[in-house]
């Protein structure tokens, strides 16, 4: 067996256990922005990683701007668009921390982070830095769509997650391990492992690291001083008719979040077209793929 030591480094499996619901996810993004954006097409996604969903927001006539630390995940990104796509998309590395593009200030309809890589910003300064990054590039009706997992500091025991998946002829096992959270600390320690076994083929790569915790009143918190304000917030299941209600005990959210306005400013609300009304209600009905 050969170990390696980052999964980044090998979008093709990594895409292989998270990149399945990648229709669902665009669709419901748009269903948000209808609902409570402008329904616009100037997308912004943060740790855009291979580029799953700027392939198939582009597919839909999109213009997207994403970012990345990872050259390799970039460089499958750019491997998966077609050269007239390209030209809808700019594509760039960056931190989450540091990324500011002028161009984009005020212009972007739709920002959006769904698989928790917010957790990632080690610090609250860091965080505060993207999400204020973030708000300074999103129109005063833009959304900020942004899913992690929050935090139950009570939980003893460590949190454990199994998928499968295929790639060619190579079969995919990846064990996710969560360890308790360090209240004082803000993080808890993670540890992914794929084994990766086909003809000639016999992988192990793992990773480890700490994401940063966040439970329900630390999450609002952060977001009021970034100047955000949560619109709604659902689950990981992207249900647009079944929004989490307050004091809910679910950990995964994804929090919609737009611009607080600021004082004196007047905020159009778009009423959406009888169509647009249409297309959320189907997006809302269709089944789970």
């Amino acid at each position: 067996m050969e170990k390696r030591t980052d999964w980044y480094e090998h979008p093709e499996y990594y895409e292989a256990i998270f990149g399945t619901d990648t229709v669902r996810e665009v669709d419901f993004l748009q269903a948000l922005s209808e609902r409570h954006g402008t329904g616009g097409k100037q997308w912004l996604e943060p740790a855009c990683g291979a580029g799953r969903l700027v392939a198939e927001a582009t597919s839909r006539g999109l213009k997207v701007t994403g970012y990345d630390i990872s050259e390799a995940m970039l460089a499958h990104a750019r491997k998966r668009l077609t050269p007239a796509r390209r030209r809808q998309v700019k594509l760039s590395v960056s931190r989450m921390e540091e990324f500011f593009e002028p161009s984009l200030e005020g212009k972007v309809d739709v920002a959006h982070n769904l698989v928790s890589t917010f957790r990632y910003l080690d610090s609250e300064a860091a965080a505060l830095a993207h999400l204020k990054g973030t708000r300074r590039l999103l129109k005063p009706q833009g959304l900020y769509v942004l899913g992690f997992h929050l935090t139950d500091y009570a939980r003893n025991t460590a949190e454990h997650e199994r998928w499968l998946g295929k790639v060619g002829k190579d079969k995919v096992v990846c064990n996710t391990h969560e360890g308790l959270p360090d209240r004082r600390a803000r993080r808890s320690p993670m540890r992914n492992r794929l084994r990766i076994t086909g003809p000639g083929k016999d992988w192990l790569i793992e990773t480890t690291w700490f994401f940063r915790t966040y439970d329900a009143a630390q999450a609002n918190r952060l977001f009021r001083n970034a100047g955000l304000r949560v619109v709604a917030a659902y689950d990981f299941d992207y249900d647009l008719s079944a929004p989490v209600e307050r004091g809910s005990r679910r950990l995964d959210r994804v929090f919609v979040l737009q611009p607080v306005p600021s004082e004196g400013s007047v905020v159009e609300v778009k009423k959406p077209s009888m169509d647009a009304r249409k297309k959320v209600a189907r997006r809302a009905s269709a089944p789970r793929k």
